[in-house]
């Protein structure tokens, strides 16, 4: 298998009700697979990749609006507009239906650069990297949740001095394109069984 998904890799990603994603959801809506990447000037790159697979919604209580709002761009979550102050009836959002059972939620993600890092290195992004699922679920690292991130590197390009703060600067992008990882992952999902997509409820307008 490991042999065939090399053979079949491409430039070319599958979002949404792929892989991983496929029989995710995310609070009340269909999870799945996203990812994101920035490349600086100086040819620093990161990425992220997330199946979501939230118990938390990854949309901001009586609002049309993703909690990734914030970090998207060239309208890769279908152009997001600042949200109104949101209405927040409890002490959980309000499209949290239905019964909850511990350990059956999990947003697993990887973070990858291609600038070289120590073992430690490595682990301090992949600390910073978890910001991106609170900027992108709410709540998130629940007890419903086996919550993960890891972080590698090609390790291509040096890490930069003074390197604390550049792996500073590495960790931010990477939070970043994992919050839009999560965004993208909800909003490249198609409705699967009783899940409805976002962008299906967003269409029909049942999303206000």
């Amino acid at each position: 298998m490991a042999r065939e998904a090399c053979a079949e890799a491409s430039l070319e990603m599958a979002l949404g009700n792929a892989g991983a994603g496929y029989g995710a959801r995310a609070g009340a809506y269909k999870g799945g697979l996203g990812s994101a990447s920035i490349v600086t000037p100086q040819g620093v790159q990161v990425g992220a990749l997330a199946a979501v697979n939230s118990f938390g919604s990854p949309v901001i209580p009586g609002t049309r609006t993703l909690w990734a709002w914030a970090w998207e761009r060239d309208r890769e979550m279908g152009g997001q507009t600042p949200p109104a102050l949101p209405r927040q009836d409890g002490p959980l959002p309000p499209d949290m239906k239905g019964p909850a059972q511990a350990r059956t939620n999990t947003t697993i993600a990887i973070v990858a650069t291609n600038v070289a890092l120590t073992p430690g290195q490595a682990q301090r992004l992949a600390v910073m990297a978890q910001d991106g699922m609170a900027r992108a679920i709410v709540p998130v690292h629940t007890p419903f949740d086996g919550d993960v991130v890891f972080a590698l590197s090609t390790g291509r390009q040096p890490l930069a001095e003074p390197w604390a703060l550049s792996l500073t600067a590495l960790g931010a992008m990477a939070a970043d394109c994992l919050a839009r990882a999560i965004g993208r992952a909800v909003y490249e999902a198609e409705p699967l069984g009783p899940w409805p997509s976002y962008r299906a409820l967003m269409m029909t307008g049942a999303i206000t």
